[in-house]
């Protein structure tokens, strides 16, 4: 019994792994090629109105400065300072290669941020199947999305849904899928292989682009232990 429970759990999981392994097409089972439903791209309108509004006070005091200094006054203590202290310090001291590493690190640190697209809490779902006619181009530019959190809700949901399960998490990354659950009664393996289809089956329903592969742990509570 244990040896037929073991290989059902086996079996399942090497069958799904293999699904979630190929991509966004093989993944839904419809014929999408893989690669064809990409993540949403956040528009990041705060960070940026952020950056450009500091970017406009820095150039607009400089402008200011270098326009008080041009019509004979003097210039700002901070700029003659700043400006004293790069003239007079060579390029190997330790505060000008550090404020340069530093800049450095921080530009190459934006362009990544910016060639990222973001939105990791959301994942993409299947495109659905165009169909012949006058809509079908509007249906094949719909996007679905679900956030990471809800996901993980409606599988904890069909995760309490079975037998001997008395308490269960699920944690949705982009990649994987964990879940974790206490078992009060019945034996640990035939809860693991039930509990496994059903997150299998609910994983199928919610239609991701790219099914996450799936981690399974069942362990008994100490007071069922007693």
């Amino acid at each position: 019994m244990n040896a037929d429970q073991k290989m059902r759990q086996s079996t399942s999981a090497s069958a799904y792994g293999a699904r979630a392994g190929t991509g966004a097409g093989s993944g839904a089972g419809d014929g999408d090629p893989p690669g064809r439903v990409r993540r949403f791209w956040s528009e990041r309108r705060v960070p940026a109105g952020i950056v450009a509004l500091a970017i406009a006070a820095v150039s607009g005091l400089l402008l200011y400065d270098v326009a008080a200094v041009r019509s004979g006054r003097r210039a700002m203590r901070w700029r003659d300072w700043f400006a004293d202290e790069l003239a007079s310090r060579p390029l190997d001291n330790a505060w000008i290669v550090g404020g340069a590493a530093l800049l450095a690190a921080l530009g190459v640190w934006m362009v990544i941020l910016a060639m990222a697209p973001g939105l990791r809490g959301l994942l993409p779902m299947r495109a659905p199947e165009p169909e012949s006619g006058a809509g079908a181009e509007a249906e094949a530019a719909v996007r679905a999305g679900i956030d990471r959190t809800s996901a993980g809700l409606v599988l904890r949901d069909r995760a309490m849904e079975v037998p001997g399960v008395r308490s269960a998490r699920v944690d949705v990354g982009r990649r994987r899928i964990r879940a974790r659950a206490m078992a009060h009664f019945r034996d640990l393996d035939e809860v693991r292989a039930d509990l496994d289809a059903a997150l299998h089956e609910g994983i199928r329903q919610l239609g991701l682009a790219r099914p996450p592969a799936l981690s399974v742990h069942v362990r008994r509570s100490a007071k069922s232990k007693g």
